[in-house]
């Protein structure tokens, strides 16, 4: 597959989302291998689903991780009670997520709580270190960005870039392909993204899927998100973001100037 990559990635994982996470992790890990997704882990989604507070859901988790799944921290609540300042901010918030954008508008100390309670209480649960820090819906402020780094998470993500924030380098480019459930006109559109998206494995290197557990609640997506999976694995090796670290370090290693060892898309 010369160097090509897939990454994907299972959403939201939480006891709140238990019985649609039965539905779907065997969909991903069918097509793509035991071990070869990442989990984004939430700490206690919208306060109502700690993660550690089913003894069984915890165990699966473990067992996820153990059989070679890279667990990120994924927000600590999932939910955006910030009140944002500035009309670019406040858009955001408003239209790229329905209230999910949790580390949007926080200020830096309470970002840089959550981030540490919430490592540590994901630790807790898989054993080992997280790989790294996704916020929800992809959204960050400043603050956030600023926290990330000084806490050392080796990995970020948004929906154009991943990136090492100790560093800053970027090491993949390009739009993560993803989907939404919370309406008729949002399932067809993303239908309509991802089937665009299929042609993609012929242009990048690196493609990156994120799914969600209420995308279980529509059949028609859930039947997209398989064939897509099966699509882009025909031409790109289930792989695992620190591949991407890993070849980000080897060049830092070797001499290559950090701007310069970004993964080309």
């Amino acid at each position: 597959m010369g160097g090509r990559r897939l990454f994907a990635s299972v959403h939201d994982v939480s006891p709140v989302h238990a019985k649609r996470l039965d539905r779907l992790v065997p969909v991903v890990e069918e097509i793509v291998g035991a071990g070869n997704f990442a989990l984004l882990a939430v700490p206690d989604f919208h306060g109502a689903g700690a993660i550690n507070s089913e003894r069984a859901f915890a165990a699966r988790l473990r067992g996820w991780s153990d059989a070679g799944c890279e667990v990120f921290l994924h927000g600590y609540y999932h939910r955006d009670i910030s009140t944002h300042a500035g009309l670019v901010a406040r858009l955001k918030a408003r239209h790229l997520t329905a209230g999910e954008g949790e580390f949007l508008g926080l200020d830096y100390v309470t970002a840089r709580r959550l981030l540490m309670d919430g490592r540590n209480r994901i630790e807790d649960v898989i054993g080992h270190s997280v790989a790294g820090f996704v916020a929800p819906a992809w959204l960050y402020g400043p603050t956030a960005l600023q926290a990330i780094k000084d806490l050392e998470f080796q990995l970020a993500e948004d929906h154009f870039r991943v990136w090492h924030p100790p560093s800053g380098t970027i090491i993949a480019r390009g739009p993560v392909v993803t989907y939404a459930s919370r309406s008729r006109a949002r399932i067809a559109s993303s239908i309509a993204w991802s089937r665009i998206a299929s042609f993609a494995p012929k242009l990048s290197r690196n493609i990156r899927v994120g799914v969600h557990p209420h995308d279980v609640d529509a059949p028609a997506l859930l039947s997209e998100i398989e064939r897509a999976l099966r699509g882009f694995a025909a031409d790109h090796a289930p792989s695992h973001y620190s591949d991407l670290l890993a070849s980000h370090l080897a060049d830092v290693g070797c001499g290559i100037p950090p701007s310069a060892a970004s993964d080309p898309v």
